[in-house]
């Protein structure tokens, strides 16, 4: 923690407020046996120990000294923290379904109520996620005809950024339109253009949401929300965004409703509105408006920021390292050339194209410490009684940047996904969708667009920075449910 940082004074001088205020309350006794863990303080637990701008770093240090299990306590709630390899993959897969629960944190639930696929447990979450995969699924997700809607929205992408000139800009903005309008066309059955006002409006709204939900803000709304919903502060703006949000999504799901042939499911929306009509009389269904929602909000958000942020982080990674640039160039003109478009099929011919996608992945370690999930019953783990509820941490980026598991783990490094012959070689270590029951919902969809919209941009462009490739920071602003990365400004030239 920098005490120096303006943000970071403010903060302390706040929890100082909350110390005073909190100093009656004491934390409830806790059943089971949690494993041990650092000394926590009355009232604020560890969070002296914690790195509120990337928290995921101050717990993988701290299970050097606890080992891969322990317990940190976030204020008056614990947490099992599960750090490396051998114990993430042990729980997200071997013991999947015992941690697939979905922690809610306050700012979680604040926003959710526990509704929609992402944040949602139990019977509701595997309700909507075999409907969701299935309708998916059924609007092209692993097929080629999103494929060739990928290619498509590729090409205007392409347009957009040719149309630059060759001038200096930044593409965060234009990349986030080409991935969303991947995610609208199958939940909302149409894509936006990209100088649509309100278009620019929403995609402004998930922005800044992503920038607050990764920020100390966040943090300690978390850990103090009852005390922080009367205090000023970006925390406020995250409510407001999703309100604004909503009134949109309500506005196409009312829209979808006027025009709605049951025989004939145009899009997300329609199949679950379908679906709606199919169980109205079920008393316990989780066919309803709130779910539908918050399930829709949940695709749009997902499916505009992880792609988008991935694209962002490969063209400031590829300006940084022109010799990797150049060597995906070389390998895209011997394999498709400049006369067509790049295909799903090309990726096995494209070996180091392929590892250099999945080193960014790794490398920037985009969900560092997973979404929160938890324990589904009282689970008897390492020795350990955790009880059903409680907060469980698999820190993704101690298995993503273990040394045991790469070389070079705190560089980017493609021959981590190559073997001795240049073949691109798979590693059950690449956990940047997460893993198991709870792995990312859009994991297939996710690798065709990274993979389809990077080929095309280095089949048309050579990227370069303004600043001398070496000031590239390829560090996060900050850390918290993704990573930000820095903003630049390149030049796309014309190949």
């Amino acid at each position: 923690m920098n005490l120096n940082d303006p943000g970071t004074t403010l903060l302390l001088v706040l929890l100082s407020i909350l110390l005073v205020v909190w100093s009656l309350k004491s934390k409830r006794p806790q059943k089971g046996r949690l494993p041990p863990g650092p000394p926590a303080l009355p009232i604020i637990g560890n969070l002296f120990q914690l790195d509120l701008k990337a928290p995921h770093k101050s717990l993988i240090k701290l299970s050097e000294q606890y080992g891969p299990i322990f317990t940190f306590w976030f204020s008056g709630y614990p947490a099992v923290v599960m750090c490396g390899f051998e114990i993430v993959k042990e729980a997200l897969i071997e013991r999947g379904h015992d941690f697939s629960g979905r922690y809610l944190f306050p700012i979680l639930k604040k926003i959710s109520n526990g509704y929609g696929i992402a944040f949602s447990s139990g019977e509701r979450w595997k309700q909507l996620r075999r409907f969701s995969l299935s309708t998916l699924r059924n609007f092209g997700m692993g097929k080629k005809c999103i494929e060739e809607r990928i290619q498509e929205e590729a090409q205007f992408l392409v347009t957009a950024i040719r149309n630059k000139k060759g001038s200096p800009f930044t593409p965060d903005f234009l990349v986030r339109c080409a991935a969303s309008n991947i995610i609208c066309s199958i939940v909302f059955g149409d894509r936006f253009e990209y100088d649509d006002k309100k278009f620019h409006t929403l995609l402004e709204l998930i922005a800044e949401n992503i920038k607050i939900l990764s920020s100390p803000w966040v943090q300690m709304y978390n850990n103090f929300p009852k005390i922080m919903d009367f205090m000023p502060g970006p925390h406020k703006k995250i409510i407001q965004n999703i309100a604004d949000l909503n009134i949109f999504l309500n506005e196409r799901i009312r829209s979808h409703k006027e025009s709605l042939q049951k025989d004939l499911a145009r899009d997300y929306i329609d199949s679950f509105l379908i679906k709606m009509d199919e169980e109205k009389h079920k008393p316990d269904s989780e066919f309803i408006h709130e779910n539908l929602l918050i399930s829709v909000l949940n695709l749009f958000l997902a499916g505009t920021e992880t792609s988008s942020t991935t694209l962002r982080w490969a063209i400031q990674i590829l300006a940084k390292y022109p010799q990797i640039q150049e060597k995906i160039h070389r390998e895209i003109d011997e394999v498709i050339g400049s006369c067509r478009r790049p295909a799903i099929e090309d990726r096995v011919k494209l070996p180091y194209t392929d590892a250099v996608i999945h080193e960014v992945q790794r490398y920037i370690d985009l969900a560092p410490m997973n979404l929160p999930h938890m324990a589904t019953s009282d689970i008897e783990f390492r020795g350990y009684l955790i009880p059903k509820g409680t907060f469980v941490v698999p820190v993704l980026s101690s298995v993503l940047k273990a040394d045991s598991q790469w070389e070079t783990p705190d560089s980017f490094n493609p021959n981590h996904f190559l073997d001795e012959n240049g073949c691109f070689k798979k590693s059950e270590s690449f956990m940047a969708f997460s893993a198991g029951k709870r792995a990312c919902l859009g994991e297939s969809l996710a690798r065709m667009e990274l993979f389809l919209f990077l080929t095309t941009l280095l089949q048309n462009f050579v990227f370069n920075p303004v600043i001398d490739r070496k000031d590239i920071d390829t560090t996060a602003v900050m850390s918290g449910i993704l990573v930000v990365p820095h903003v630049y400004k390149f030049c796309a030239i014309s190949r």
